[in-house]
């Protein structure tokens, strides 16, 4: 179990962020970018999973700039309120929430190398972040939405890049992935038979094999990359 402190962005922006400590010394650290439902009880335990494999595992409230203390469900009351949440996010001046994900990883950095991995808005903000944050070794976006499209596609990353896709996600079209592949044969790109959302387990569009099989390879990924 991890616990919440608060951290301040390089504007003075104090904001909460869900740590988990492994049980020894950390390998290195992975910054864990939430859905649009807020540091949730599903973004807590794949933090802390991460910390079960030995890395200090840093999960910042990316929505705490338009509203504190954001923790919802998957229902359509809660699909309606998290696109909201994050259309007010995203309409921030730049850089915006970016500048709560930097504050992460330097925080992260203590533990070593520092890894970043996201789902859902948490991956596009992970392909984001790849090309515009400084002192990351490695980024696992999950079914980031939007970041197949023309303009996030043009982001050259800097540090190595997994990317994980579903095959039936009704939100980002297979055309556009297999063009985002193309265009980034620098990326590890692989996609799964599975929904949008196969990875979390308290969604109907859970798929546990296509899960298990992506952390796996996130896990491998992270091993060469973060330590």
């Amino acid at each position: 179990m991890g616990q919440f402190i608060d951290l301040t962005a390089k504007d003075g922006f104090a904001f909460p962020a869900y740590v988990a400590e492994p049980a020894g010394t950390p390998r290195g650290a992975v910054v864990v970018l939430q859905e649009i439902f807020g540091v949730n009880s599903h973004i807590r335990s794949v933090a802390d999973g991460y910390a079960a494999e030995g890395y200090l595992a840093v999960a910042p409230s990316t929505f705490h700039r338009v509203q504190p203390g954001v923790e919802i469900g998957y229902g359509p009351e809660d699909m309606k309120a998290g696109s909201a949440l994050k259309a007010a996010v995203e309409a921030l001046p730049a850089p915006g929430v970016l500048q709560d994900v930097e504050a992460a990883v330097a925080y992260a950095a203590k533990a070593g190398k520092v890894g970043i991995v996201g789902y859902c808005w948490g991956g596009l903000l992970t392909w984001r972040a790849a090309s515009l944050i400084p002192g990351l070794a490695a980024a696992v976006p999950y079914y980031g939405g939007g970041m197949t499209t023309p303009d996030e596609a043009a982001r050259q990353p800097k540090v190595p890049v997994l990317a994980h896709f579903g095959k039936r996600d009704h939100w980002i079209p297979i055309d556009s992935v297999e063009a985002f592949g193309k265009a980034h044969p620098e990326v590890e790109v692989h996609v799964y038979d599975a929904d949008h959302g196969f990875n979390c387990d308290q969604r109907g569009s859970y798929e546990a094999a296509s899960a298990a099989l992506a952390r796996t390879r996130t896990l491998a990924f992270f091993a060469r990359h973060v330590g």
